[in-house]
């Protein structure tokens, strides 16, 4: 397929909206009230054109073509065709540049939340965080953007939805070392699962992750939380996470790292550990090392 011909084409047909455009402002146009119906062919065109120039792989241009439609969708009062037209632009940048796509998106969000969406608005706070942590690699914006998202779905009553985004928020917390914070988090997420029959099995390892939290800042506030969580979710008990726990608890207050390193290695040959739940446990050895240690 020739994509230069499509291109060609795009180009050709943005010119004949930009056309339009200046026609509909004419004295003429306005007279005799064709300018509102010139504005509506031109974005028609200015879309089109944009599909064209994705076809071509030309993301920018898609990118500039879309945001122009979106612009006279405003200017006609269209909000929902301006925010969807905002939608597409970003996405297109997406594939081209990161920050315009942030604009877009922004821009398209602004819509939405006037007009009571805000479901949808998270929605599209999830797609800036996801280019802030891929793309752009600020966290801290990342996070801002989940726990906007996180807002929005609980005002909606979204709560799993609202859930998800909070456990992002927690994750990078953790290795922010933002401790408290993430501690909230897995505490209130844990506790907000454990009552549904369905979700209730990951408690126990929103628990973990929480009293692994509390053992990097203190030990003792470690050995209260598993109390705690104990006797809030007695399932905790009997899982494996609570028990790797105690053992840590106890190569700690022997200074032992070989046990702790042994008990870490048992638990890993069943359930595997990630590499987050891997640099809280290597912190945690540190303190008993005084340095480093490899955990295999």
């Amino acid at each position: 397929m020739d994509n230069s011909g499509k291109e060609n084409e795009a180009i050709q047909l943005m010119a004949d909206a930009d056309k339009k455009v200046k026609s509909s402002g004419s004295f003429l146009g306005g007279m005799f009230g064709g300018g509102h119906h010139k504005v509506e062919e031109a974005c028609e065109m200015y879309c089109r054109a944009a599909n064209m120039f994705k076809m071509a792989k030309n993301w920018s241009a898609a990118g500039n073509a879309f945001c122009k439609a979106a612009r006279l969708h405003m200017q006609l009062q269209n909000k929902h065709d301006c925010a969807t037209s905002f939608i597409d632009a970003g996405n297109a940048f997406k594939k081209s540049d990161p920050n315009e796509a942030i604009k877009c998106l922004n821009a398209a969000i602004d819509i939405y939340t006037d007009m009571g969406r805000f479901t949808i608005a998270a929605k599209h706070h999830i797609s800036i965080a996801e280019i802030y942590e891929s793309e752009l690699v600020d966290i801290e914006k990342a996070i801002a953007h989940y726990e906007q998202a996180a807002d929005y779905y609980k005002g909606e009553e979204s709560n799993s939805s609202a859930n998800k985004c909070l456990l992002k928020v927690g994750a990078y917390c953790a290795q922010l070392e933002q401790y408290q914070k993430a501690i909230e988090i897995y505490e209130q997420v844990g506790a907000n699962t454990m009552d549904n029959p369905l979700l209730k099995y990951s408690a126990k390892e929103y628990f973990f992750k929480a009293a692994l939290c509390h053992f990097i800042v203190d030990e003792l506030n470690a050995k209260i939380a598993i109390e705690k969580y104990e006797e809030m979710f007695p399932a905790f008990s009997d899982s494996r996470e609570c028990k790797l726990l105690k053992k840590l608890l106890e190569a700690h207050e022997e200074q032992n790292s070989d046990a702790f390193t042994e008990a870490v290695k048992e638990f890993d040959s069943i359930s595997r550990l990630d590499q987050w739940h891997t640099t809280l446990l290597l912190r945690i050895k540190k303190s008993i090392q005084g340095e480093e240690g490899d955990l295999k």
